[in-house]
């Protein structure tokens, strides 16, 4: 069986614009379904009509992540012709989102006499702002026009509210009849002899920073793509990329669909010169479908982190482009600081009037850290000095936000606490909902605030730091002080984070410096940065697979005893994948590889029940059963770019994949259990070089790497003292 996630819908996408219907085509602004274009909801009602009632639904579907077809026959119809039986006219409507919406309507006519009808299209705009429409509190703050303008076969409806201005065309081109309008809608009169087939098609152009509108570049029913340049831009990257492929059909699925939905995330507002080398492997994704369409700084460099292995170079993409709107001043009515790397840019009429603060906004402690660990982990993967100086600067501004306005109180934990007065986020770690981080009774925390995963993602970023300054600028004496800055702050962990009754570590510490006391995921990313003592690395695994914290699915946000707990919750109790994926290459740190493969399996068990292998953003936390099957979280995004990217870290977690780009020379600390072996990496990329592996799990539990090809030297390690690797053939 399959898992739909969300009610029955078609979200198709492309670049910043979404389309979300039901499945016969509908858009209803009562459900928070419409087409989105750079934060503006553009269209928010849809409806089609064939003559006096609607089209009959045969079956839709989405055909790629951009497309979907629509078939319908007819109802009874009464028209000015006479009677048309049911079942007579086949109405196929194919859809296909760029920089607008192409729609084909093609209506046959299968019967033995010639027929008449009216086919109708109606279109309303209201132009919201997609804060207003995920809150479900819609406020007009401007001016709607429409306008028939004949000469272009058009409907135009603008918006305006002082200087924001919005627009969309609804234009007819290559109709088999001549369109009218009237009532809010487009109609054609439609007379088709048996056989034939009648065709138009309906452009829907939005007009976002311009008087007149793109034109989609997309030919008519090009569902399948390869026709413009940006579906051959994904097309070349996903073909650049490591191919893995397992043992586990299921798996090859899932990872095939979580870097398809990488690709279909890029947001081309960042791209680099077209066309160029650095515009095929540097680009940004955005965070999620259908709300997190934008560049999330939290989201960017966790993905980075994630896709290493997979694509050396995309991680550059968002860190140049994070670096330009890095912090340079102090905004409080944003939470801008300076060095600080922004959370979220929205383009819509809220951030355009400052009626919230994401012009970008900064409010995320933990993207500025992650940057630092982000670009030296990179550079240890792509090799490139000269992409490696040009972050440098970038990094060295975040350390120093770190080192200051990240440590609030100046007693060397980093902690959170909003400046912004309208807007600003209470919680500004990766659980950032507003009721994220509670104490044992279930009362929200007291700014400011301490989660414990910050301070182990500071031990990791300065360790990574100190390790790229030795090595690529010999620079001994700034690596000496970071790599100390980074065992007193582990210390400091140990000392004050330790929580011996649960075996775990505490939630953070509240702003009166007390622990909070609610055993969370969080503890697993102290393991991931490698911040805490080897001793209790084992303790905190048994505490996060007790279990309150284990759903069968995965391990939950925060445990089933806790009084906050809820499955359905956002991050009270739910199972990100995301989250997961950390705490299995946190496990594998520690040697603790059984209970990595443990906490691997039940992802990609999970995985395997969602339409087309594809993970959203996060599941529900209710627990495993036999005949059992992961239950949605009702509005998590699919796709979603940390999801897509735990399946590939999970991959890389278990190969044990470890580059030394500059020294040309890659190693595999592989830990594959017995139901994913083989396990084959194709044109895995370190530096220049690239190189073909199999690896193998022996019955004894050793293992063993082929290398079948490589180009330029590249020195490929396995450790793993029972084993050699074999030489290319």
């Amino acid at each position: 069986m399959t898992v739909q996630v969300g009610p029955p819908l078609i979200t198709i996408h492309f670049d910043e614009h979404v389309l979300v219907c039901d499945l016969d085509g509908k858009v209803s602004r009562h459900k928070g379904q419409g087409y989105f274009a750079s934060d503006t909801r553009f269209v928010s009602g849809y409806r089609l009509r064939m003559g006096s009632g609607e089209p009959v639904l045969l079956n839709s579907s989405s055909i790629e992540y951009f497309s979907a077809r629509f078939e319908f026959t007819n109802p009874p119809l009464e028209t000015a012709a006479g009677q048309v039986p049911a079942n007579t006219l086949h109405l196929r409507l194919d859809r296909t989102v760029s920089s607008g919406v192409h729609e084909d309507y093609d209506l046959t006519n299968y019967g033995r006499e010639a027929v008449q009808v009216v086919l109708e299209a109606s279109l309303e705009c209201d132009f919201a702002d997609i804060f207003d429409v995920k809150s479900g509190l819609l406020v007009r703050r401007g001016a709607l026009q429409t306008t028939w303008e004949e000469s272009g076969d058009a409907l135009v409806t603008r918006y305006v509210h002082d200087d924001f201005r919005r627009a969309l065309w609804a234009k007819v081109e290559k109709a088999d009849s001549p369109p009218e309008f009237a009532n809010g809608g487009l109609s054609f009169r439609v007379a088709i002899d048996p056989g034939e087939t009648w065709h138009t098609c309906l452009l829907w152009l939005p007009a976002i920073e311009a008087d007149e509108p793109a034109r989609p570049p997309r030919q008519c029913n090009a569902l399948v793509g390869g026709d413009i340049e940006h579906d051959r831009a994904r097309v070349d990257w996903v073909r650049s990329c490591t191919r893995f492929s397992t043992s586990d059909p299921m798996v090859n699925v899932v990872t095939d669909q979580a870097v398809a939905d990488l690709a279909s995330l890029r947001l081309h507002r960042h791209d680099f010169d077209v066309g160029s080398e650095d515009s095929r492997e540097m680009w940004v994704p955005s965070a999620g479908v259908p709300w997190f369409v934008s560049l999330f700084g939290r989201d960017a460099m966790i993905v980075s982190l994630q896709v290493l292995a997979l694509s050396s170079r995309l991680p550059l993409g968002a860190l140049n482009v994070l670096g330009a709107v890095q912090g340079d001043d102090y905004d409080d009515s944003r939470d801008m600081q300076p060095g600080k790397i922004e959370h979220e840019v929205r383009r819509g009429e809220l951030a355009h009037f400052h009626l919230i603060p994401h012009r970008p906004y900064y409010g995320t402690h933990d993207a500025t850290t992650l940057y630092v660990w982000a670009a030296a982990e990179a550079w240890r993967w792509h090799g490139d000095r000269e992409q490696l100086d040009a972050l440098r600067p970038h990094v060295e501004r975040s350390l120093s936000w770190i080192d200051t306005d990240g440590d609030i109180d100046g007693d060397g934990f980093q902690e959170y606490k909003t400046r912004a007065e309208h807007g600003g986020y209470y919680n500004q770690g990766w659980k950032d909902s507003g009721d994220a981080i509670v104490d044992a009774s279930g009362a929200l925390a007291k700014l400011p605030i301490a989660t414990c995963e910050l301070q182990g993602y500071v031990v990791a970023a300065k360790r990574a730091w100190a390790r790229t300054l030795d090595e690529a600028y010999a620079d001994t004496a700034r690596a000496s002080r970071l790599r100390d800055e980074a065992d007193r702050l582990a210390e400091l962990i140990e000392e004050k984070l330790w929580w011996e009754a649960e075996g775990t570590y505490y939630l953070g510490l509240d702003g009166a410096k007390r622990p909070i006391e609610s055993v969370a995921s969080n503890a697993g990313h102290l393991l991931w940065a490698r911040a805490v003592a080897p001793e209790r690395a084992k303790r905190v695994a048994a505490r996060l697979l007790g279990s309150d914290m284990w759903s069968g699915w995965g391990i939950r946000t925060l445990s089933d005893r806790h009084p906050a707990y809820d499955p359905f919750s956002y991050q009270l109790g739910s199972v990100w994948p995301h989250d997961n994926g950390v705490i299995t290459a946190g496990f594998r740190n520690y040697g603790l590889d059984d209970e990595a493969v443990q906490v691997a399996r039940a992802i990609f068990d999970a995985a395997g029940f969602f339409q087309g292998g594809q993970l959203p953003e996060l599941f529900a936390g209710l627990s495993r059963d036999p005949g059992g099957f992961p239950v949605q979280y009702l509005g998590a995004n699919v796709p979603q770019a940390w999801a897509a990217g735990a399946v590939v870290h999970i991959l890389t977690v278990l190969l044990g994949l470890e580059a030394d780009a500059a020294s040309g020379r890659l190693s595999l600390r592989p830990s594959l259990p017995d139901w994913l072996s083989p396990v084959s990496a194709a044109n895995l990329q370190v530096g220049d070089a690239a190189v073909d592996l199999t690896v193998k799990r022996h019955d004894d539990g050793h293992h063993e790497l082929e290398v079948t090809d490589r180009t330029r030297d590249l020195a490929v390690d396995l450790i793993d003292s029972a084993v050699r690797p074999k030489q290319p053939t």
